[in-house]
């Protein structure tokens, strides 16, 4: 066969494969950038950040591109390169997964304070959406945003208990719901409205107080837990330092993928122990 038509077939079959890939690329990047506006708006919502989603993908996307180009310069290996774009790609999530937690936590905080203030409007004669509009003037935010959203929803046309039950929801937190159903059942029965929010907000405060001190005994062995967890990699490192050829037995034979296994076998052992609550060794 002619040597210029096995070039041109060869031409023609890696221009098809390149635009094969090109078109699997965009539609996946399309695919992409659909899923995470989408998944962003919806978060960014909840946690009343006003943010175009778009925007926060085009320097999501940037920013994989500029870490993994940095990291696969600096290492050399495309191993890790793919391993900063995977971290990078997913820490958007993992930001809004920790700021809904710090906003729940803040929620938390802010109830008992803010039921006190609800008991004592409502002992003041007002009902309790009267309460909830005087009381949503005076708190910050996070809670004040929530309540604000309640009273917009009324103005909709949406029940106070219905309103109350997507205050619930978005916000899915035990002293939220019990805050939830005290205002109901109080709203519903006409009992005395002041009363039940004094106590409720007893009862929150003193189960914030249990957790803190709860927090305050468990912080010895988390911290025990990750020192016991990062002590071997220090040691491994400080060791391949000082021996490479010694340590590189741990890498590249199986009686150092055993030892290995052991090890970490041992640690997680260690480190469960160390997590349980009461626990108060020292090292």
């Amino acid at each position: 066969m002619n040597l210029g038509v096995v070039l041109a077939v060869v031409a023609v079959t890696i221009a098809l494969l390149v635009w094969a890939l090109v078109d699997i690329g965009t539609r996946l990047l399309q695919a992409w950038r659909e899923r995470f506006t989408r998944e962003t708006g919806f978060h960014l919502r909840e946690l009343f950040l006003f943010v175009d989603p778009a925007r926060l993908y085009v320097l999501n996307l940037a920013l994989t591109l500029l870490g993994a180009g940095a990291a696969w310069l600096l290492t050399g290996s495309m191993l890790v390169a793919l391993a900063v774009s995977v971290v990078l790609v997913l820490s958007p999530g993992l930001v809004f997964r920790w700021l809904r937690a710090r906003r729940i936590e803040q929620v938390e905080q802010q109830l008992p304070d803010a039921l006190q203030m609800l008991a004592g409007t409502a002992r003041a004669g007002l009902s309790l959406p009267a309460a909830i509009r005087q009381v949503s003037t005076e708190l910050a935010p996070p809670l004040q945003q929530e309540l604000l959203l309640v009273q917009h929803e009324q103005r909709l046309g949406v029940s106070l208990d219905d309103a109350l039950e997507n205050l619930a929801r978005r916000i899915p937190a035990q002293p939220v719901k019990l805050m939830v159903s005290a205002m109901r059942i109080a709203n519903e029965t006409g009992g005395g409205l002041a009363e039940t929010l004094e106590r409720t907000a007893t009862t929150l405060r003193s189960q914030h107080a249990m957790e803190l001190k709860i927090r305050a005994l468990t912080a010895q062995g988390k911290l025990q837990a990750w020192v016991v967890g990062l002590l071997p990699v220090f040691l491994l490192w400080v060791l391949h330092r000082m021996e490479p050829e010694a340590m590189a037995q741990l890498w590249t034979t199986q009686l150092g993928w055993g030892v290995l296994a052991a090890v970490n076998r041992d640690a997680l052992a260690i480190t469960g122990a160390n997590t349980r609550p009461g626990c108060g060794g020292v090292l």
